[in-house]
């Protein structure tokens, strides 16, 4: 597994992607987070929010068609807390909350944006 210091520097490379990556429940994900995946070892943070895409908080609402924001917040004790937001968290609630009860995720926070139904790092924003 590789350390949190480790896959922070990989994701600082990660900018502007070129590529895009299908995602088996449709969504699309760009190089940055395909190196988040399997650097992480975290393809299921890409399960959860592609799964969340046919819901119909996300489905009818215009705002969230266009972007989200995910945030994974790592706990002490490996559980971890999975949210969606409209905006940025300091301006609004979640919209979709999940608790992961526990996960080896080595970053204690990351954060996914899905713009358009792709999800990429805020890097490559």
């Amino acid at each position: 597994m590789i350390t949190a210091e480790d896959l922070q520097a990989e994701l600082a490379h990660c900018h502007c992607s070129e590529s895009h990556y299908q995602h088996w429940l449709g969504i699309r994900y760009t190089e940055g987070v395909k190196t988040l995946a399997e650097k992480g070892e975290c393809f299921w943070l890409l399960d959860a929010i592609a799964s969340y895409q046919r819901v119909r908080l996300i489905k009818c609402n215009p705002n969230l068609q266009e972007f989200q924001l995910w945030l994974l917040t790592v706990n002490d004790g490996h559980s971890a807390v999975l949210a969606c937001y409209e905006d940025s968290p300091s301006t609004c609630s979640p919209v979709i909350t999940q608790d992961i009860p526990f996960t080896d995720f080595v970053l204690p926070e990351i954060k996914l944006y899905v713009e358009y139904g792709v999800v990429l790092l805020p890097s490559e924003h």
